[in-house]
């Protein structure tokens, strides 16, 4: 049997997306790889088809709990035998499972790399036969992956004990080239097959705002889409709390998620999300990993996250069905400084490590803050940005994000620009070193506390930009920094100091000028006819159809069928099981246990348009 005859059978598509066949083909020939792809690209059916093909049983090394049964979930939807083991499940029911893979009924078995440990299942793993072993969300190896699980370095050791090394293949969403080194070297891959696809996510619109009230910012954002799910993440278990307390308040279907919350309550607040009961899931970045619902239309991040690497991850897990999502960002100062403090007092840094590698990490995070901070700064195109720092090239222009759909105008800040470096300058004379925040003080004649005790009230540039607001004289002098009259070392603060360049400003005069943003366009961002028009109306009628089916099944309805395929269906209106099992998507499994009523939704949708007909 072919890979595309499992693909289309159990998935529902003719043919590979262009990145996976090589990574299917390469598994299949026995062969180690490495699959860097975007959320949504379909990195899990790259392992799962080998599995499928290859005698014996494919172990899947998953993070957490709940990504290993939405997987196995949707794949005995798909009707391919799988299980999990985890630890929320009682002993009898472990027993029950590994009992039943030692005897060949299930072709997948999903496990967290802590249970890799475990003696029942490393004597299960020297009784039977493995097809592959597959490591999901791999960047979790590396101190440099931005969510580092020390128990993924034990896999090698697991690996060791095992009677014939299976291929092993790692998967992940977000790896720079370090990551991707650490990955290949930490798992001790044997001469990788190793592929990078594409960053890119063309239906992700990208937008950052610098709101003054956070609060109402976001009331008014979700306000218009209370018929849509999405995601809106905060930096802490307080905030989202804050947050969900406010959102619940104003009648808003909201669920939360954090750490501090019990396994019950994660637990409902998980299923409430899934099953569309609520709308909103309020979450850490503690929620999400793994989670396969397709039809979140935007994720809203509440503050700026510690990284671009998390960002893109938890923004990505909007539109995996294809359609139009936003990813909108609100960003500010006050979200540094606690990215700074969570970075800085981090259990993970001190843990394991000595001093010098304390440091390293620490000021490897702190990097990684500073690009952050960056791409909430800039005013270019953020998906070029992002691209950018991924190691891949883009256009300036991408027509789609926030920076993108906004009129810019060049504006002159020649005089800003010599208080703040002449305000650097008098500092520096009296052999002074400020970090920004103080520096703002000062411009703006605050007599605070350590104003007073500093002596500085006196310095000539005190309170030379009394009256301009913090937002637009941090503004000014971050451009200042980015375009090199200014630098900024990060020690215990961001100190700002004089460079080569300070004197254009205070000396040689030169104009120093900003981009400004002058007004919004919109700008129609087309993604082909996957996403074209359809008729709304009988949309709203599969979609019913999809509830009930899901809801007798005890399933989320987009196990049933996704939006991209309900839209197929209302383009083709098949007439029969037959017609409807041809739609990109829909399964031969699927075709046969649901089929008929769908098309039997699309006929008498039909007879109703035809009777109203005069």
């Amino acid at each position: 049997m072919q890979p595309e005859a499992v693909l289309k059978q159990f998935f529902g598509y003719d043919s590979f997306r262009d990145n996976q066949k090589p990574l299917v083909m390469r598994i299949l020939a026995g062969q180690d790889v490495l699959g860097v792809m975007p959320t949504g690209a379909g990195k899990s059916v790259c392992y799962q088809i080998p599995a499928l093909m290859r005698p014996g049983l494919a172990l899947v090394i998953s993070p957490l709990i709940s990504l290993m049964r939405d997987q196995v979930r949707t794949l005995c939807q798909a009707g391919i035998p799988a299980a999990c083991l985890t630890s929320a499940q009682p002993v009898e029911e472990r027993t029950r499972i590994l009992r039943e893979t030692a005897q060949g009924k299930y072709k997948l078995l999903y496990v967290a790399p802590e249970r890799l440990q475990t003696p029942s299942l490393q004597a299960l793993c020297q009784r039977v036969r493995l097809s592959l072993i597959a490591v999901d969300e791999a960047h979790c190896v590396s101190q440099w992956g931005q969510d580092f699980r020390p128990s993924y370095l034990r896999i090698t050791e697991f690996l060791q004990i095992l009677p014939e090394r299976p291929p092993v293949c790692a998967f992940t969403a977000t790896a720079t080239e370090r990551v991707r080194g650490d990955i290949i070297r930490l798992l001790g891959l044997q001469d990788p097959f190793l592929l990078v696809s594409g960053f890119d996510r063309p239906n992700l619109r990208f937008f950052v705002h610098h709101p003054a009230d956070k609060k109402s910012a976001l009331i008014a954002e979700l306000a218009g889409r209370r018929e849509q799910s999405g995601i809106v993440y905060c930096l802490t278990r307080k905030l989202v709390d804050d947050v969900y307390g406010i959102l619940h308040s104003r009648g808003f279907a909201a669920a939360r998620y954090h750490a501090g919350l019990d396994a019950e309550t994660r637990q409902t607040a998980q299923e409430d999300f899934l099953y569309d009961r609520k709308r909103i899931m309020v979450a850490t970045n503690a929620f999400g990993m793994g989670i396969d619902k397709p039809n979140v239309s935007y994720v809203i991040h509440y503050n700026m996250p510690q990284d671009l690497e998390s960002y893109y991850q938890e923004a990505g897990r909007a539109g995996r069905d294809g359609e139009m999502a936003d990813c909108i960002l609100y960003a500010s100062e006050s979200d540094v400084r606690l990215c700074r403090f969570l970075i800085e007092n981090s259990r993970d840094l001190s843990d394991d490590l000595d001093e010098e590698a304390r440091q390293t990490a620490l000021q490897r995070d702190l990097d990684r803050l500073r690009k952050m901070r960056w791409y909430c700064q800039t005013t270019d195109c953020l998906r070029q940005t992002m691209l950018h720092y991924f190691g891949e090239s883009s256009p300036s222009y991408c027509g789609g994000c926030g920076n993108c759909g906004t009129h810019w105008a060049w504006k002159d800040a020649t005089v800003d620009a010599q208080k703040i470096v002449s305000c650097v300058f008098r500092l520096n004379q009296r052999g002074r070193t400020v970090g920004k925040r103080f520096l703002i003080e000062i411009l703006q004649g605050q007599t605070t506390e350590r104003v007073q005790q500093s002596g500085l009230e006196n310095l000539s540039t005190f309170g030379i930009m009394r009256g301009e607001s913090v937002y637009h004289i941090r503004y000014i002098l971050d451009c200042l920094i980015a375009q090199g009259y200014l630098t900024c070392r990060a020690e215990e603060r961001p100190i700002v100091q004089l460079s080569a360049k300070s004197g254009d400003i205070i000396k040689k005069r030169l104009p120093f000028s900003v981009k400004s943003p002058k007004g919004v366009r919109v700008v129609p961002v087309h993604l082909g006819d996957a996403v074209g028009p359809v008729d709304e109306s009988l949309l709203k009628v599969l979609e019913q159809t999809c509830d009930r089916l899901a809801k007798r099944a005890g399933v989320p309805s987009f196990s049933i069928f996704p939006t991209t395929v309900l839209r197929e269906m209302c383009k083709r209106m098949p007439r029969t099981v037959d017609e409807l099992g041809d739609i990109p998507g829909v399964a031969a499994h699927k075709a046969k246990r649901y089929g008929q009523a769908f098309v039997d939704s699309i006929s008498a949708y039909r007879r109703r348009q035809q009777g109203d007909r005069p």
